[in-house]
């Protein structure tokens, strides 16, 4: 007997239509049709059939209609019956059959039609990737260490949450979040970043991308002017562009944004982005002496600031300076952090710290976007974090990234003593290898691709003039022996297009 199948609700779904009108026989109508459909696969091998009563009272015809065309399409071996159980599609359908129903699946050819696509995005084509959703190779960015979470904990506090979540959390939830969590990530940023919020400032989001995109819908207006460090993350770019900001690039040196040359630019720009704890991609950080310029033009022009606080839990030497947002007296920093490069990055789960007479603003914006994070997820980590596994993660994944950037040195210095030069390398998950000016980043990006190595030229994160070339090498989601053969791989690559090592 066959297995028992799913069961067509409604014969309108084999979108059989019978005409009385017609030269053409009801029963042969009727035969035409379900071999049609079985044919052309709407209605699969093995699926359960309508019963004849039941296609006999749908199609508005006398049930030895049906009869006669269930007992052809038997002998035909196109549906078997089943004693006290139905009929079902036959499971093997002979090979010309087969061929028939190949050739009456296929759509005729179509002349491709080329879509009509906004300006604005294939723009944005040129600079951004689509990350494939498999394990990262060398050297992909802002990958945590992944291989150390504790997932046998997190799946513990997981099931409670489900056995214990309380029915009013079933429904469309708050817009801000999960209290208990925004109320963990409060005590948790005041103790290690010097930020000064309370929790009803915080709105739990899914990514720092998220979070910039809701700022931008409610504090960027088509044609402002937005501060943009030069060079900077494609991601942030990508998201004042979708905005309609106009980009004013700044740019960055050893101590980060160059404020006084973005006021030398723009003065009256309504938004400055920055990265101040880890420049992205440079790696550096922005000095106090520039820090407190910026806060102070952006209390003199009204002007927003918007940290990009995307990985500085990751300190190996020293302790970071105190957040911009912490040293903000006006009121004028609004203060991105994610747990999706502290913790894993299916996880999407990050916040945005802003000041009061915006959350009213912010909020709707974050209704129309995505409504809520997972209720679920949330009350997980408000656990996670409360009781103190958080900070424990947090330094257990120090020790393990800074060995990981160490064997990186290493690596770099044994495959290329010449070539890569690194330098900024006390904080977060990625460095920048630094090339000879007048070496082609991109060329050596491609050549990396080809020997499985995801390696970023640093010039193709400029807007303006790039003054030197060079890869940016992510290490913290790779285990070292991954580290020295992606590296092998590297060399590999470079040697490919004739370069010195």
């Amino acid at each position: 007997m066959p297995a028992p199948g799913p069961r067509l609700a409604e014969v309108s779904e084999l979108l059989i239509t019978l005409d009385s009108k017609a030269a053409e026989p009801l029963h042969r109508q009727l035969y035409r049709g379900i071999r049609e459909a079985i044919l052309t696969g709407r209605l699969p091998a093995g699926v359960r059939v309508p019963s004849t009563r039941r296609l006999a009272e749908d199609l508005g015809v006398s049930r030895s209609t049906v009869l006669l065309v269930f007992d052809q399409l038997v002998a035909e071996g196109y549906i078997v019956g089943a004693v006290g159980s139905g009929s079902y599609v036959a499971r093997l359908i002979p090979d010309h059959l087969l061929q028939a129903r190949r050739e009456t699946a296929a759509p005729p050819p179509r002349e491709p039609v080329a879509p009509r696509i906004a300006p604005r995005n294939r723009e944005l084509r040129q600079f951004l990737r689509v990350p494939s959703g498999l394990y990262p190779g060398a050297f992909y960015t802002g990958v945590p260490p992944v291989d150390e979470f504790p997932w046998s904990l997190w799946s513990r506090l997981a099931a409670r949450s489900y056995r214990r979540i309380p029915r009013n959390q079933l429904y469309h939830g708050s817009a801000a979040g999960y209290l208990p969590l925004r109320e963990a990530i409060v005590a948790q940023l005041a103790a290690s970043r010097g930020v000064r919020c309370s929790p009803d400032q915080v709105i739990v989001v899914s990514s720092a991308q998220e979070a910039l995109e809701l700022v931008c819908r409610v504090l960027v207006s088509p044609g402002d002017a937005v501060w943009f460090e030069d060079p900077g993350y494609n991601g942030s770019r990508a998201a004042l562009t979708i905005a309609g900001a106009r980009i004013v690039p700044v740019p960055t040196d050893r101590e980060g944004m160059i404020v006084e040359r973005g006021i030398a630019i723009e003065p009256r720009a309504g938004l400055a982005l920055v990265t101040p704890s880890h420049q992205y991609p440079s790696g550096v950080t922005l000095s106090l002496e520039r820090r407190l310029a910026l806060l102070q033009w952006a209390n003199q022009t009204g002007a927003w600031i918007v940290e990009d606080d995307y990985d500085s839990e990751y300190r190996y030497a020293g302790r970071p300076l105190t957040a911009l947002q912490g040293l903000d007296s006006a009121g004028r920093v609004l203060y991105i952090g994610t747990f999706n490069k502290t913790l894993f990055p299916a996880l999407r789960l990050g916040y945005v710290v802003a000041p009061e007479p915006l959350i009213e603003w912010l909020l709707p914006m974050r209704r129309i976007g995505g409504q809520h994070a997972s209720p679920l997820d949330q009350m997980t980590l408000a656990d996670f974090m409360a009781e103190g596994h958080y900070a424990r993660h947090l330094r257990r994944l120090r020790v393990v990234c800074k060995e990981r950037r160490d064997t990186l040195l290493a690596a770099v210095t044994r495959e290329f003593p010449t070539l890569l030069e690194i330098a900024d390398a006390e904080t977060g998950l990625h460095t920048v290898g630094w090339l000879p000016p007048g070496v082609s980043d991109r060329q050596i990006s491609a050549a990396a691709r080809e020997q499985g190595v995801d390696t970023v030229a640093l010039s193709t994160l400029y807007i303006g003039p790039v003054p030197r070339p060079g890869l940016l090498l992510g290490y913290g989601g790779l285990t070292p022996p991954a580290i020295d053969d992606g590296m092998r791989r590297l060399a590999a690559a470079v040697r490919s297009l004739g370069l010195p090592l």
